[in-house]
Parts: C-alpha cells; sequence; structure tokens
C-alpha cells in the first residue's frame, strides 16, 4: 500500500520513482489520498501495473491516472533487481521515454548519460503555493512553510485545533512575523536544502524571535543550517515506511516512513547548542535535532506517516506544547 501517496509526494518530484512491491495499483485511485493535487514524480518503473483495481473508493486506474497526468511509466521490469543496483551504486540518474516507435537503446543511454541531476536545481520552487492559504482551525496559529509539503501534516495539525496558514517558500521573515503566527512549521520537499538559501535566511531570521519552530524532512536540514549546521548528499537515500529511528533520550526504536536523500552532517551540530535527538539504527545518520536555548526541533522522518506508521504522531503534541510554553516539555 501507499503508492497514491508517494506518487503524489512533492518530495518526489523530479525523481523516477521504482516500487520493490510486485503488483502495483491493485486498490486503484482515490483522490482523498493525495498528498498533494496531482502526481509529483516524473516517471515511474514497476514490475506490475494492475489493470483492473479493485477498491469501492477507487476512482480510476493507476496507468489511466498517469497518462492524464502526463506521467511516463513502464511496467514488466525486475524492480527488485534493479533496487539491488541502487542499493549498490546508490542513487543513479536515468532516462524514461514512452513512444511507439522502436526503441533506440543507444539514445537513451546517451540521454540519461548527459541528463541534468535535478538536484542542480531549486526544485522547492517548482512545487511550492502560488500564494498564501488558509485552513482555520480552532487553537494555536502556524505559520507553514510550504517547501513541498504533504497534505498530511496540515491534517495532523488540523486534528489537534492547529490553524494553518500556508505560504510560499520564498516569503520572507518579516512577512511571515507581520502574520503574529505563535509558531513556523517548516515543510518536506524536494532536492537539496542548500539551493534555497533563501528560506534559510528566512527561519534564521524567524529564530532570533524565539517563536517555536518545528521542521520535518528539508524542513529539518533547513532549520539545521538556519542553526550553523552543514549538510551532505547521502549515497543511499532513506524511502520507504520501515526506517529504524531511535530517540536518544530514551532508548526507544521507532519505525518511520522516510523519503530523503540528504541528512545534517553529525560533526557540525557539536558546537551549535544543539542536541541530536533521533539516529538512524541503520546508518547511523542524523534523524533529528533540538536546539538546547531556542523553541526549535526538527526530525528527519514523517511522523505524519502517509503511508506509514504513526507511532511518532506525539511530535506534534510536542510542538503545540512548545507554542503554550515555549519548551516543548
Amino acid at each position: 500500500m501507499g503508492y497514491t501517496q508517494s506518487v503524489t509526494d512533492p518530495s518526489y518530484h523530479g525523481q523516477i520513482l521504482c516500487q520493490t512491491y510486485p503488483l502495483i495499483g491493485n486498490y486503484g485511485i482515490c483522490g482523498e489520498e493525495f498528498e498533494s493535487a496531482n502526481p509529483k514524480i516524473t516517471g515511474y518503473v514497476v514490475y506490475e501495473a494492475c489493470a483492473a483495481p479493485s477498491h469501492y473508493t477507487s476512482q480510476m486506474s493507476l496507468d489511466r491516472w498517469l497518462r492524464d497526468a502526463g506521467v511516463p511509466g513502464i511496467q514488466g521490469i525486475d524492480t527488485r533487481e534493479l533496487t539491488k543496483t541502487l542499493r549498490t551504486e546508490g542513487t543513479m540518474i536515468g532516462a524514461l521515454e514512452v513512444s511507439g516507435d522502436p526503441v533506440d537503446t543507444g539514445r537513451l543511454i546517451e540521454i540519461a548519460k548527459t541528463a541534468e541531476d535535478p538536484n542542480c536545481r531549486d526544485l522547492i520552487s517548482e512545487v511550492t503555493i502560488g500564494r498564501p492559504v488558509v485552513h482555520p482551525g480552532n487553537g494555536k496559529k502556524v505559520v507553514l512553510i510550504d517547501c513541498g509539503m504533504k497534505m498530511g501534516i496540515v491534517r495532523s495539525l488540523l486534528k489537534r485545533g492547529i490553524g494553518v496558514t500556508r505560504v510560499p517558500a520564498n516569503y520572507g521573515a518579516d512577512r511571515i512575523i507581520s502574520m503574529k503566527p505563535d509558531g513556523v512549521f517548516i515543510s518536506n520537499g524536494p532536492g537539496d536544502p542548500k539551493r534555497v538559501p533563501y528560506v534559510t535566511e528566512a527561519v534564521r531570521s524567524l529564530l532570533e524571535y524565539k517563536i517555536p519552530v518545528m521542521g520535518i524532512c528539508l524542513g529539518n536540514q533547513i532549520l539545521g543550517l538556519a542553526l550553523g549546521c552543514d549538510t551532505y548528499k547521502l549515497k543511499f537515500g532513506h524511502r520507504g515506511q520501515n526506517h529504524p529511528a531511535m530517540d536518544k533520550s530514551t532508548g526507544r526504536c521507532y519505525i518511520t516512513s522516510q523519503n530523503h536523500g540528504y541528512s545534517i552532517d553529525p560533526d557540525s551540530v557539536r558546537d551549535n547548542d544543539i542536541d541530536i535527538s533521533f539516529v538512524n539504527v541503520n546508518d547511523g545518520t542524523v534523524e533529528g535535532i533540538e536546539h538546547r536555548k531556542l523553541p526549535a526541533f526538527g526530525v528527519q522522518f514523517h511522523p505524519e506517516a502517509r503511508p506509514g506508521p504513526v507511532d511518532t504522531g506525539f511530535l506534534f503534541d510536542k510542538f503545540v506544547r512548545m507554542m503554550e510554553n515555549g519548551k516543548g516539555q
């Protein structure tokens, strides 16, 4: 399960997504499960695409949905063997073409060799909203910097009575402060966090107001950069619903949903009044940070978990408490 959410996750923008589970599309497409308005992936690779989905909420087949969105897809691929290659070589540039003509593999190989790395672009500017959008609540008010947000984040905040105003990623700190928010949320999103210094500068200025700040995924990396940390590209990005993240304060391990190719450099954390709050059990990478003096923290995984386990939803409760008392305790 989860292909609908993955395909509409803006963090996948610019990427060809390969699914390892052999059958995809078996329960069709339902718009209520989207994480954004439409597919954000650049291409789709599966072993078998179900042509006749069976679920009472299904509105169309996976093939019809991708065709309507102009997203190329291919089936009949040994996706588990491809995954082994990716797990050995790391993330790779590829080319996927849909054509009625005979396939010219030599030409496609040359295209793949010379294709631009999408991480060299400012991908956030391609997926952020164009103007503010208000989601009313009956409690505290949060300004959410939309860097390619999953709707699950908004749902999680609204569930707790929090009113949310989504703003474009290029909104400056002055404009955000003028909205008098009780807290600021930095969303997930695609690409290299260093490609969007305008977001980092805004967050750095917001921290001076000691306003509560929470970041998820890319938002965690941007928070780290704003606090003086460094980030780097992982050879093996973390994708999927089963990544173990350990809470360093309790020793408890949570199975988390993740989708990122960059991480905070742990060596850059030490001299910035920051604690590493979560670590990845598989590779030891940073999964969360928290400032010792400022009301600011972030996590690399997705506590809104669409799809995935919901064990870490308590982090949204922590953010609410942070807005109530400025300490997050």
